[in-house]
């Protein structure tokens, strides 16, 4: 797990890449790799590259970046984990291909050697990463399907500059810190920036499941290798596989392949414990398969001995399970002495995270550097209650005379009154049930001509509808294909990547696992929620049968935010967040 960061002057008439630049890169990531560091420079002056390490598999020298290939004639710098890279190195060898080190690293070299950007698909993992090849003069830059790791680029037209957080491109001194209107506009809209975008203009993100080449022509067309609304297409295709198997058995047995997977390492691995199905389950897998392990669970000052706090019900099950367990209890004097920290680390505008800031800072403070955590079990199995209310207000929006009335209906939900009117269809649906403010607020938040601009850039109707493209085909492939591939990416993912890399830990997602994915969904469309349940078959049954509770930070309470209700307080949170990180 790494920090990385470069400089390509592909144009002829670049100015060359400045050595300081790069280093300043590369120096503003050392939390997410504290390890190890290094740079690398072409001998032309055109191609610039840093990594910050964080060793997790080949401890030794050996697995420092930047790397050559053992010919000399590529060089990588890589954030991520490749799970499979045992099987895929032993392939390679018997092709002939020889190695220096142990590490995933080394192996992408090999592979992209062979196969080309086709390697992709052989990739199972999370990754983002920049391979420079000396024999073309091009570099080869990709994202792992999810987009589990964040990759950020900048392009001047001459000069194309990368790195692991869009903060680090700024510390290089060489992009502006113009703030993106249409950024400005999805975070409110959504409680996130949504990518492509960045909240700063100059800074577009690359997109999940995507690769590109530049070379001096400048960055090619990216290409798509992997969609998740392709998937729930092939599997409606696929459906009558689910008569074939039962999903209790099905489910058990490919999560079970998921997590052996994501327990490759060669440093201990801990697991984020709350009381939910997910991850309860992902402890007890990892407990069958590893032996003892360490939990970590948080509490807070503000729920102590309230039917909301879980963390009693997560220290049992650890009881059970026979792990070494820590409750860490945070409180409002811990939270404000942290606060300025998160909003430096947020990197861009969220309203969530700080959860994750604080068990991560559990995890560190324990001196483990890996953890496992249950997000994406709500977005495979059907957990949410998006995926009830899409439908049923899709279904209510087109039928005649529904959404006229309750544009009109006394004491209505304000959301539900704008049903109708944001364009129709499940992406309106999507905006309903996960938007923080609607587009009619923003010129009271961003002033009349920058709402206008950003509305208008961020076209967000279009983008929903692109997130649908192709037509997942059935009610739960869409609100799984638009739950995954944004509340959970540009949230979700994202959140757990800066909160967790500011204390240098790696948090892995079994759930979140596009072959997991693949495999799943002809199940999951046509079972839904019996799967949920079929995760937390081997459960307890006080644990297994608890009603689904959410997770939730008394940020409102410690900052003595407004309490006549949840969205209000959210709101305020969102202008508090956006004013500090933009600053």
């Amino acid at each position: 797990m790494c920090g990385i960061g470069g400089v390509f002057a592909y144009h002829p008439g670049a100015e060359p890449v400045r050595r300081e630049e790069v280093d300043a890169i590369t120096a503003s990531m050392i939390p997410r790799g504290p390890d190890a560091g290094g740079t690398w420079f072409s001998d032309d002056g055109r191609v610039g590259l840093g990594s910050r390490r964080l060793a997790i598999i080949d401890l030794s020298p050996e697995g420092v970046q930047p790397m050559f290939d053992v010919e000399r004639e590529l060089v990588l710098v890589f954030n991520g984990e490749i799970y499979n890279y045992r099987e895929l190195r032993a392939s390679l060898e018997r092709s002939g291909a020889r190695f220096h080190s142990r590490s995933d690293t080394e192996v992408i070299l090999q592979l992209y050697r062979r196969d080309g950007e086709r390697m992709l698909g052989l990739l199972r993992g999370m990754y983002a990463f920049a391979l420079w090849d000396t024999r073309t003069r091009r570099m080869f830059v990709a994202r792992d399907p999810y987009g589990i790791k964040p990759l950020y680029i900048a392009d001047d037209g001459r000069t194309l500059r990368f790195a692991s957080e869009v903060k680090a491109l700024l510390a290089g001194g060489a992009v502006s810190r113009a703030l993106d209107p249409a950024g400005a506009a999805g975070f409110f809209l959504l409680g996130s920036v949504p990518e492509p975008f960045t909240i700063r203009q100059d800074v577009k993100s690359v997109e999940a499941g995507t690769a590109f080449f530049v070379d001096e022509r400048g960055p090619s067309e990216a290409r798509q290798h992997f969609s998740v609304a392709s998937v729930f297409r092939h599997a409606r295709e696929q459906r009558s596989v689910a008569t074939l198997t039962e999903p209790e058995i099905f489910i058990h047995e490919r999560v079970c392949e998921s997590l052996e997977h994501h327990l490759v390492a060669d440093v201990p691995i801990g697991v984020f414990l709350s009381a939910g199905i997910d991850s309860s389950t992902l402890a007890a897998l990892a407990t069958q398969s590893i032996g003892s392990l360490q939990t970590f669970s948080l509490t807070f000052d503000a729920y102590q001995g309230q039917p909301n706090d879980e963390a009693p019900l997560a220290a049992r099950f650890a009881r059970e399970l026979g792990a070494r367990h820590t409750t860490r209890l945070v409180g409002r004097d811990e939270f404000h002495d942290d606060l300025p920290r998160i909003f430096s680390a947020m990197d861009q505008p969220t309203i969530d995270g700080v959860n994750t800031w604080f068990v991560s800072k559990a995890v560190h403070e324990a001196g483990v550097k890996i953890a496992l955590s249950g997000l994406g079990g709500d977005e495979l199995f059907g957990g949410y209650p998006s995926f009830r209310n899409l439908p049923r207000l899709v279904r209510m929006e087109r039928t005649r005379g529904v959404a006229a009335a309750l544009r009109h209906a006394p004491g209505l939900n304000p959301k539900l009154q704008r049903l109708g009117t944001l364009g129709g269809g499940w992406g309106e649906a999507y905006l309903l049930q996960r938007g923080l403010f609607m587009p009619d607020e923003l010129p009271a938040l961003l002033g009349a001509e920058q709402a206008a601009e950003g509305l208008r850039r961020l076209a967000i109707g279009a983008h929903l509808a692109r997130v649908l493209t192709p037509d997942p085909a059935t009610d739960f492939g869409r609100v799984a294909t638009l739950e995954g591939s944004l509340y959970m990416r540009n949230q979700l993912l994202r959140d757990t990547d800066w909160a967790s890399m500011a204390h240098s830990v790696e948090v892995r997602t079994p759930l979140v696992d596009a072959a997991l994915l693949r495999q799943s969904a002809p199940i999951t469309i046509e079972h839904g929620r019996r799967c949920k349940k079929a995760l937390g078959a081997a459960l307890p049954a006080w644990l297994r049968n608890r009603p689904k509770a959410g997770f939730f930070v008394p940020i409102g309470h410690w900052l003595d935010l407004p309490s006549d209700g949840t969205p209000r307080r959210m709101k305020s949170w969102a202008r508090l967040v956006y004013e500090r990180v933009t600053a």
